[in-house]
């Protein structure tokens, strides 16, 4: 376990020293982020600063894994060819992240939002099938880990649409979840360390160095991010954290307990999701509209009933530490 820990320290010290020439380079460009005129009035005050801080955790953990693929091409056995798909993963889904986070910028409109959903979805299902594609058939992944069940179930070629659906629902949960300080960043570096313990218990240390690596690299953008950020995330950092972890956990087989493991990504999607039906149903059958959370997802909810935006981080936080212990202690049985 002492090379996935070395890793992570590494990727954390080079992240943050070149954390203050990006916060700096995207200022100088007014790269900075529009809020929604429809979020809570408070999040306003947060207009114009610098976003896409996901590039920090990309480049990092990119360099850090290319940068061993290359030594192994020189004779050294430090790092497994299978990181490779989920680097590809993190740089693909990041460089879609990047393209919405600058038209988000160009626009001038009071919406601040980037890509229409009708040409950014079909993409992420266009990336996730190529990476499924090559898992299946380069790295042999098929098969579904269940508690309790010694041995793996092979499922066959429908391992290929659930492994689609995966990826692009955790890209997007992520994405959704990242609207306060710290709070998007925190949850998936549990993820993360949790998915890179369960690997290394299966005796996939290169699976795990690579997990570490991004807990190292998060920590690191955490320490720009924190309350009061001078950093966000932008969706180049949520879309790349989060396919990325959906590839690791298909990556250990043990993809059903990621809901339990990413519980707080859970519930931000599914209150959206009950947010919206709710509205569109109650208008429909019953004349008006009924929506059962005051705003979505689900931590603006918890603001505007009062809480502060540091205490709905830092319990976000607390209970995605309490479902990952719960989900590794599945992985165990």
């Amino acid at each position: 376990m002492s090379y996935p820990l070395t890793l992570g320290a590494l990727a954390f010290l080079l992240t943050i020293t070149w954390g203050p020439p990006l916060i700096r380079l995207l200022r100088r460009h007014q790269m900075g982020k529009r809020i929604r005129l429809e979020g809570p009035q408070s999040h306003q005050s947060k207009a114009g600063t610098p976003t896409m801080g996901g590039i920090l955790i990309i480049f990092s953990v990119v360099i850090i894994n290319l940068g061993l693929n290359l030594a192994n091409l020189l004779g050294f056995n430090v790092i497994g060819e299978s990181v490779l798909v989920p680097t590809m993963a993190m740089l693909s889904f990041g460089a879609l992240g990047f393209l919405d986070d600058v038209a988000g910028i160009r626009r001038r409109r009071g919406d601040a939002q980037g890509l229409l959903a009708r040409s950014k979805f079909p993409i992420q299902l266009a990336m996730a099938t190529l990476l499924a594609i090559a898992m299946y058939w380069r790295l042999d992944l098929h098969s579904i880990a269940v508690p309790t069940i010694p041995e793996r179930i092979n499922i066959g070629l429908w391992w290929l649409p659930i492994a689609v659906f995966i990826m692009t629902a955790t890209a997007n949960a992520v994405n959704l979840t990242d609207g306060l300080d710290g709070l998007a960043g925190s949850i998936a570096a549990v993820c993360f360390a949790a998915y890179g313990i369960i690997a290394f218990m299966q005796g996939q240390v290169w699976l795990a160095a690579f997990c570490f690596t991004i807990v190292g690299a998060t920590f690191a953008f955490l320490w720009f991010n924190a309350y009061p950020a001078e950093l966000f995330m932008g969706d180049t950092g949520s879309l790349a954290l989060g396919a990325t972890l959906g590839v690791v956990a298909l990556m250990t087989g043990q993809w059903l307990l990621l809901p339990i493991i990413g519980f707080p990504f859970l519930a931000e999607t599914m209150s959206v999701i009950i947010q919206v039906a709710s509205a569109k149903l109650s208008r429909r059958f019953l004349g008006r509209d009924i929506r059962p959370f005051k705003m979505s997802p689900l931590h603006h909810h918890f603001e505007l009933s009062g809480w502060s935006e540091t205490h709905v981080s830092q319990r976000f936080f607390l209970i995605g530490m309490l479902s990952s212990m719960l989900g590794i202690a599945l992985a165990l049985l």
